[in-house]
C-alpha cells in the first residue's frame, strides 16, 4: 500500500508550499544497562555473543519515575529549548510511539497520549491526535505534518514520540534459550524520546523531500507484539532472519524511485541515516545499496552502540546527537530511511540548512 496524492498533489500540479526540520528535541533515561548485564539473566542453549552480533554495548532504560509520557514531554521541552517558538505557537502535535504508557504500566488509548504532553507544555492552541505506524511511526508522522505545512493548513507543529519498551527486553529475558529464538530480537531495544518541529520554510531556506511510505502487508506477521500475559508490560515475536532479507531486498528500488521524485542520485546523499537494529543488519545494508546503485553511500550514520535499537524515536536521536557533536554541515544531503514491522519501507530526503547552528553548544 502506498499513502494516496492529496488534492493538490495531482499531477503537474506541485502544492503551494514546503516544510523543514525546525528544532529537534531529545530525552534519554539516565539508568543504562549493559548488554552483559543484561544477557547475565539469558540461560541460552551454547555460547552467544549478542553484543558481537549487533555492536549494541548498553542500552538506556527508564527509571521508576519515566515512561511513555515523561519521555514524550521531556523530548517536548527540550526541542521547544532549540526553537524559536514558544509551545503556544505550535499549531498541531502528533504522538507516534509505539508504547504509549503513563503512570507506570498504565497504556493510555483515550484520551491521547498527544493531549497530555499538549497540555503539559502549554500547546493550547494546537490540534491534536496519535498514531501508529511501527518503528516508522516519527518519520510516519513527520511525512503527515508535512503534506499539512505544504497545503498551508498550518504553518508549524511537533512531532512526538516516547518509547518505553524495554519491557519486550525483560520479558524475553527468560524466555530466549537459543539463537533462532523468536524473541532475540527483543533483547537489542532501549528507551528513548524524541521530537521535532517542522515549520513552512522560509523563503530561500531548503525544504524536505517526503518520497511515499510502501506497505508491504503480506509480510505483516513477521514481527509482531502485544501484552504479555505474565509479567508487566509488553512482549514481541520476530523473525528477524525473514524480515531481514526482505527489507534488503525490497529497499533498493523503493530508494530509486524517492531519488528520482527528489531528482537526486544516490551518490549526492551525504549521510544516510538507517533505522537502527544492528551492525550487521545496516552493513549488509550498505553493501546492498552499494551493488544496486554502483556506488558507495558516503556515510552511514550509527548510533546504536550505546543506544540501542529506540524504534521511532532512532532517526532522531542519531540526528540530535550528530548535530551535537557537529558533524553535518549546511548544503549537506541526509536521507532517513525507515524499516519497520509491517513491512514498512519509508525515505525522507532533505538538505541541511541553519538547523546546525541550533546544536553543539550551549542553547
Amino acid at each position: 500500500m502506498k499513502t494516496a496524492r492529496t488534492k493538490d498533489e495531482t499531477p503537474g500540479k506541485s502544492p503551494p508550499f514546503t516544510s523543514r526540520f525546525e528544532s529537534i528535541g531529545v530525552k534519554v533515561p539516565d539508568r543504562r544497562l549493559s548488554t552483559q548485564e543484561l544477557m547475565s539473566g539469558v540461560r541460552m542453549w551454547g555460547k552467544f555473543d549478542l553484543e558481537g552480533l549487533t555492536g549494541i554495548r548498553e542500552r538506556r532504560v527508564c527509571g521508576d519515575n519515566e515512561d511513555s509520557y515523561v519521555l514524550s514531554r521531556e523530548a517536548a521541552l527540550d526541542c521547544l529549548r532549540h526553537s524559536s517558538y514558544r509551545a503556544e505557537d505550535l499549531e498541531m502535535i502528533i504522538c507516534c510511539s509505539i508504547s504509549k504508557y503513563k503512570d507506570g504500566n498504565a497504556y493510555v488509548f483515550e484520551p491521547p497520549l498527544s493531549l497530555y504532553v499538549k497540555e503539559a507544555i502549554g500547546a493550547a492552541r494546537a490540534l491534536n491526535f496519535d498514531i501508529a505506524n511501527a518503528c516508522a511511526g516519527m518519520l510516519t508522522g513527520v511525512s503527515i505534518m508535512n503534506d499539512f505545512i505544504r497545503r498551508g493548513v498550518i504553518r508549524r507543529g511537533m512531532v512526538i514520540s516516547g518509547e518505553n519498551i524495554t519491557s519486550i527486553s525483560r520479558n524475553a529475558v527468560p524466555k530466549v534459550k537459543t539463537i533462532l529464538s523468536s524473541q532475540l530480537a527483543s533483547l537489542t531495544v532501549g528507551d528513548c524520546g524524541a521530537a521535532v518541529i517542522l515549520e513552512r520554510s522560509p523563503e530561500g531556506k531548503a525544504a524536505l523531500a517526503v518520497a511515499d511510505f510502501v506497505t508491504l502487508a503480506r509480510y505483516s506477521d513477521l514481527c509482531t507484539g502485544w501484552a504479555c500475559p505474565d509479567s508487566p508490560g509488553a512482549q514481541m515475536v520476530t523473525d528477524a532472519r525473514k524480515i531481514h532479507q526482505v527489507a534488503i531486498s525490497d529497499m533498493p528500488p523503493i530508494i530509486e524511485k524517492s531519488l528520482q521524485e527528489t531528482g537526486f542520485s544516490f551518490g549526492d546523499i551525504d549521510h544516510i541515516i538507517p533505522h537502527q537494529t544492528s551492525m550487521r543488519a545496516i552493513r549488509s545494508g550498505d553493501k546492498r545499496l552499494a551493488h544496486y546503485f554502483g556506488v558507495r553511500a558516503k556515510n552511514i550514520v550509527v548510533n546504536l552502540q550505546e543506544f540501542g535499537n529506540t524504534a521511532s524515536t532512532s532517526h532522531f536521536l542519531a540526528l540530535y546527537r550528530f548535530l551535537n557533536e557537529r558533524r553535518f554541515q549546511q548544503g549537506e544531503r541526509l536521507m532517513l530511511i525507515a524499516l519497520a514491522s509491517g513491512l514498512i519501507i519509508g525515505v525522507v530526503i532533505f538538505t541541511m540548512d541553519d538547523l546546525v547552528d541550533r546544536y553543539g553548544r550551549e542553547n
